[in-house]
């Protein structure tokens, strides 16, 4: 009515009423009534915002790669973007302009500055595998662009999703990856094997070592019992030196001692003759008709009978015929 309008934002918009080219309020999450005539409305979105990219590049060594990704932003300073672009909106809060795309725009050129740069400097393996790598200095290349920092943008992160090869170089390198597996896969196998063979040579080697050592074990131990049986046998050997030579020994004391005890006996014997000898000779040259008659025993009548037939028997040349009866005899046994 009266070109007299009401508009109001929510807070993620940052709204400024420009009234006769002039500021009149300006903040977040603003509504109030204006005088369209004279009144220019500008609203800044300042939630984050994500948008992918696809950018197609050439590789060090002359290979195309298709390098996918993902920024998120957000504007830092709305003031400043509002010098830049426009983001006037009518009653309705439509932009009357698509300076808002040209953001994104202007990002996606930054970005795809710094991966040109990256990617030129790699060759096609080392662009597949350092995505992380590739990652941080698009990030920081983009964070230190004059044109984000001109817009007043805040980029919070960088993603990169993937760089693929084109579908011919990413068969020949699955292939040649894959060549380079079964190599490795048969370079594996054969290293098993080679260690298997390796741990069979040295179980035998150390079963060989321990029967080496279980024989030197035995020569050692027939060696040390044919030692013990030499020393056993010296030792035997000395025993019966040492037996023999007591024996010797205790054979010539018996010697010594026999020789002793003859010596004694002959001495003593010799004494007894002596003795014998000394109490026969006054009895030597008597004649032994006196011995017996002064012996105890010539008075016994049968002692008398046997001298009488040894004088026969002495004089028998001289006696012609001698007569002695069986009566005699008895008598003379029977008075024995």
């Amino acid at each position: 009515m009266l070109g007299i309008n009401y508009i109001k934002f929510d807070s993620m918009n940052y709204v400024i009423h420009y009234q006769n080219g002039k500021i009149k309020k300006e903040g977040r999450g603003l509504s109030f009534f204006y005088f369209s005539p004279n009144s220019s409305i500008v609203s800044i979105p300042v939630p984050s915002n994500d948008f992918q990219f696809v950018f197609n590049e050439t590789t060090k060594d002359y290979q195309e790669v298709t390098l996918q990704g993902q920024i998120t932003y957000k504007i830092d300073n709305p003031k400043q973007i509002a010098e830049t672009l426009d983001f006037t909106v009518n009653k309705k809060k439509q932009y009357l302009k698509n300076d808002y795309e040209k953001i994104q725009q202007r990002i996606i050129n930054e970005a795809q500055t710094a991966s040109a740069s990256i990617i030129q400097r790699l060759n096609l393996k080392e662009a597949l595998r350092q995505l992380e790598d590739i990652e941080k200095e698009i990030f920081a290349s983009v964070q230190k662009s004059k044109t984000v920092q001109m817009l007043g943008l805040e980029v919070l992160s960088v993603n990169i999703l993937g760089v693929t090869p084109n579908p011919e170089m990413a068969r020949a390198l699955e292939a040649q990856t894959r060549e380079s597996l079964q190599k490795e896969a048969d370079q594996a196998v054969y290293e098993r094997r080679n260690f298997a063979v390796e741990q069979e040579r040295i179980i035998k080697e150390s079963e060989l070592n321990t029967e080496i050592a279980v024989e030197e074990k035995q020569k050692q131990i027939v060696e040390k019992k044919m030692e013990t049986d030499v020393v056993k046998q010296e030792n035997e050997q000395k025993l019966k030196e040492m037996d023999m030579t007591s024996s010797i020994s205790l054979e010539e004391q018996k010697k010594k001692l026999i020789d002793i005890q003859v010596t004694n006996e002959k001495k003593e014997a010799d004494v007894k003759e002596y003795v014998l000898n000394a109490n026969l000779k006054p009895y030597k040259e008597l004649d032994w008709k006196i011995l017996m008659a002064i012996s105890n025993t010539g008075n016994d009548p049968s002692n008398n009978i046997a001298l009488a037939f040894r004088e026969l028997a002495e004089n028998a040349d001289k006696i012609g015929n001698l007569n002695i009866s069986p009566d005699l005899l008895e008598s003379i046994i029977k008075s024995k």
